[in-house]
């Protein structure tokens, strides 16, 4: 599976065994990574899915995870997975990024996260797309909004990170925001398929 921006800058894939090395040769560390450091990581999880054939998202998946490729280079991965709002089975879906440090501060992430988004309300069924991150993470901030999702609040106490309780900012954007700025750059009539009327 691969997924490309339109210059081809930014492209999502599956990954590969050559992606786990490089992820074994640059550990998320409280110095390198304070956003994405929760303790010390299993050893080679992710080579076990990748050797498992476990790693690669089938269309329609509500979890998954792909690589995250600029430039010909590996640098991260984005991942999702669903998140229930009551008892019907009709979840969101949270997505996350992590880059190594190569691949921070280029705008990347951005596109990674607009292509994953993309891709999860052209392949999948669900309404709502969301993602949190630490208040603290402006970076992470300004690449969800730039990637077309709204803030909608603040979660507080949340997230335990770096010995203690964080607050996180949600962002998020459903099938009819993204519709309806599709059909904004193209001048088209939005059809979400739903409809508040009887």
């Amino acid at each position: 599976m691969t997924i490309n921006t339109t210059d081809g800058l930014v492209r999502l894939r599956n990954y590969t065994l050559d992606d786990c090395a490089i992820l074994d040769d640059n550990p998320e560390t409280l110095e390198s990574d304070r956003f994405s450091y929760f303790g010390v990581p299993v050893p080679n999880r992710l080579r076990r899915l990748v050797d498992s054939g476990e790693a690669f998202p089938k269309y329609g998946d509500l979890t998954g995870r792909l690589a995250v490729e600029a430039q010909g280079e590996f640098v991260g991965g984005v991942s999702w997975h669903p998140e229930n709002y009551g008892p019907i089975n009709a979840p969101a879906i949270n997505i996350g990024i992590g880059l190594i440090p190569a691949g921070r501060g280029k705008g990347y992430g951005t596109e990674a996260q607009r292509l994953l988004v993309d891709y999860l309300f052209n392949c999948t069924t669900v309404y709502r797309i969301e993602a949190g991150t630490d208040v603290e993470n402006i970076a992470e901030q300004r690449s969800l909004e730039k990637a077309g999702m709204l803030r909608e609040g603040i979660m507080r106490g949340c997230h335990f990170r770096e010995g203690k309780y964080n607050d996180m900012v949600l962002y998020a954007v459903t099938r009819a925001d993204f519709e309806a700025a599709r059909a904004a750059r193209s001048g088209t009539k939005v059809s979400t398929g739903f409809t508040a009327s009887r």
